[in-house]
């Protein structure tokens, strides 16, 4: 009798095990298919592949299998994303909200800097500029012919563009430059559905990284591929380029800028026009600074510390005569006395517009080398400068 109840209760027993070891099982199997799905959910979140940014940190492209999503960081916070776009083929193609959504190829831009017009006609897309801001100012030939034949709008002011026209060009995108401040116009637009896009080229620290803001706009019209290849071609001229200098024994001490109303501006150490003058050759004063952007500085520090360079860079004006009416001040520095001046203003029209600030964004190869020129002749001796003059 007593091994029978043993055998009862060693039957109950197994039971309960069996009743324990299912449960677990049970909840192994929903954890399991829990986490799969939570894994499938997280690599529906990650791009098949991202585009391949070698120098510019402004900006990121990455694809999806429906739709490819650039990236603009805010060039004044660190880590932080200023703006997400999502372009697709089909507006029914469902995104993310948490940024505006564009249809490629674009058919019709509008623009608020000339900076933009170079990159567009080197994968032949400027055609598709219907509206400029300060279009009085634009050097780019075939923009001003159309502007003279009304098949481009003026919009007015880049800094305060007139709304209305905007609005009622319905542009597919108006691609602006962005300030560290809140921009009013630009909330007023996105308000009233016109899609606004950043472009911050200009808070690059490199002319290389500048350019390959091609690879952003490139991605608006579907041609990456051709925007990859024009780039490898530019950074292999401005690397060769700069390997002309590398092993220069004599580097001239470089001043640059001019004296605006009392307050010179200097390009800083991790400005791309700093970075310029040490790519070329040239030793700057500012080389070692590590903020971003211009200098703002006094005319006697400027005095104190530049007095005696060897070249003055990036001068404000044409001729060693307006520079000398500027400021008879000027007369002090000893480039003026040798008449070792130059400027970026090779290619000008008289209503102020400067093809330096268009097309030179988009070429750092010939802009290394038109300075290379300025700094070291006789390593270019037979080099015909395209954006630099020398003062007379």
């Amino acid at each position: 009798m007593q091994k029978k109840s043993i055998l009862i209760s060693n039957y109950f027993i197994l039971r309960k095990l069996s009743c324990v070891y299912y449960l677990l099982s049970c909840v192994l199997c929903l954890v399991s298919f829990s986490c799969g799905n939570q894994a499938q959910k997280s690599n529906e979140n990650q791009p098949e592949y991202s585009a391949k940014i070698k120098y510019s940190q402004g900006f990121a492209i990455d694809y999806f299998a429906d739709y490819k999503v650039i990236t603009i960081y805010n060039p004044w916070a660190k880590n932080a994303i200023q703006q997400k776009i999502y372009l697709v083929k089909n507006k029914n193609i469902s995104v993310s909200n948490d940024g505006i959504k564009i249809v490629t190829p674009l058919k019709k831009m509008a623009v608020g800097s000339c900076t933009y017009f170079e990159f567009l006609a080197q994968i032949s897309e400027l055609e598709c500029v219907k509206g400029v801001c300060s279009l009085n100012l634009v050097y780019n030939q075939k923009i001003a012919d159309k502007a003279a034949k009304k098949e481009i709008i003026d919009l007015g002011d880049a800094f305060t563009p007139n709304l209305e026209k905007i609005m009622l060009l319905q542009p597919d995108i108006f691609m602006l430059p962005s300030y560290n401040a809140q921009d009013e116009t630009a909330n007023r637009l996105l308000k009233s559905g016109v899609a606004v896009v950043y472009n911050n080229e200009w808070t690059e620290n490199s002319l290389l990284a500048r350019a390959e803001w091609l690879k952003m706009i490139a991605a608006f019209f579907d041609k990456e591929n051709l925007a990859d290849s024009i780039f490898s071609e530019i950074e292999k001229n401005y690397l060769t380029a700069k390997q002309l200098v590398e092993n220069v024994k004599v580097k001239p001490t470089i001043m640059a800028g001019g004296n605006f109303k009392g307050t010179w501006y200097m390009a800083s150490g991790k400005s791309y026009m700093g970075n310029l003058f040490v790519d070329a050759g040239g030793k700057y004063f500012y080389e070692n600074d590590t903020t971003k952007g211009s200098l703002s500085l006094s005319f006697e520090s400027v005095l104190h510390n530049f007095h005696n360079t060897d070249i003055w860079l990036n001068a404000p004006v044409k001729t060693l005569a307006e520079l000398q009416q500027m400021d008879t001040r000027h007369e002090l520095f000893k480039p003026m006395q040798t008449k070792n001046v130059f400027a970026f203003m090779a290619k000008t029209h008289p209503n102020g517009a400067n093809d330096f600030w268009e097309s030179a964004v988009a070429h750092p190869d010939i802009v290394l080398k038109d300075v290379i020129w300025a700094l070291h002749p006789a390593l270019l001796s037979n080099y015909l400068p395209v954006y630099i003059l020398k003062l007379e």
